[in-house]
């Protein structure tokens, strides 16, 4: 079993308590530890050793906002909602419920799910102590009255569209498997891009909040105990129950 097929190989049907062990041991433990790594990178660029860093990050932001035009406006204003709660929200809900439909799996359908609400955890706890100033310059979206660091709408998308991406490894055509995988990676940059030029967040603040949802999306990928091996155990003791003569 390899991870990137770990789904394939073991299809076996968890019980409510291991699905709960393990959202706790493998996703919800890990994403503990890396939202403390996240407090101390934000309160070292926000008030710490890694202040005058940050504050020299206005100068990619002042750039940035030196060179809009209506076009990148226009294009960089999709990309922002797509990265916002409700358009995340909303695709992870169609996705999740046409999986959980074509594969009669809902273990395997809510890993979209379990992905962004990890990263969402993160990102809201970290607002809630870190208080970081946005860029100072003009704004091309309405501030939320949340903390710039990190960038939550990257962080979203970045952990919605990467799980898609490995999911979408299931498409048997290949012109359009290529196709729907390489949509879903570029999202994540397009979105991160677009709050930068948008003078949404600085740079770091984007970098932490990609890395937020990675780590989601990994975690979340893997959030499940597979054993291909017990299940074909358990297979061949169900074909050895069977009498002979009677399979069909």
């Amino acid at each position: 079993m390899t991870f990137l097929t770990r789904w394939d190989d073991d299809q076996s049907r968890p019980t409510l308590k291991e699905a709960g062990r393990d959202l706790a041991l493998r996703v919800l433990l890990p994403m503990t530890v890396w939202w403390l790594v996240v407090l101390a990178i934000g309160w070292s660029i926000a008030d710490g050793p890694l202040k005058d860093l940050g504050i020299r990050e206005e100068r990619f932001n002042k750039w940035l906002a030196s060179g809009r035009t209506s076009l990148l406006n226009d294009v960089t204003l999709f990309f922002s909602w797509t990265g916002a709660t409700v358009s995340i929200i909303g695709v992870c809900v169609v996705v999740v419920a046409i999986v959980w439909w074509r594969t009669k799996q809902w273990w395997f359908a809510v890993v979209p799910l379990i992905a962004i609400s990890a990263q969402a955890l993160v990102f809201f706890f970290t607002t809630l102590l870190i208080d970081r100033e946005r860029p100072d310059v003009e704004k091309l979206d309405d501030s939320p009255p949340t903390s710039s660091f990190p960038s939550g709408h990257t962080g979203a998308a970045t952990g919605l569209y990467f799980t898609l991406a490995l999911m979408a490894l299931r498409i048997k055509h290949p012109a359009l498997r290529a196709v729907v995988v390489t949509v879903c990676l570029a999202v994540p940059f397009c979105v991160g891009s677009a709050r930068l030029y948008r003078g949404m967040h600085h740079l770091s603040d984007v970098i932490v909040a990609m890395l937020n949802g990675l780590l989601a999306c990994v975690l979340a990928w893997g959030w499940l105990r597979r054993d291909p091996a017990a299940r074909r155990h358990d297979d061949a003791e169900r074909r050895v129950s069977i009498p002979a003569g009677t399979e069909t």
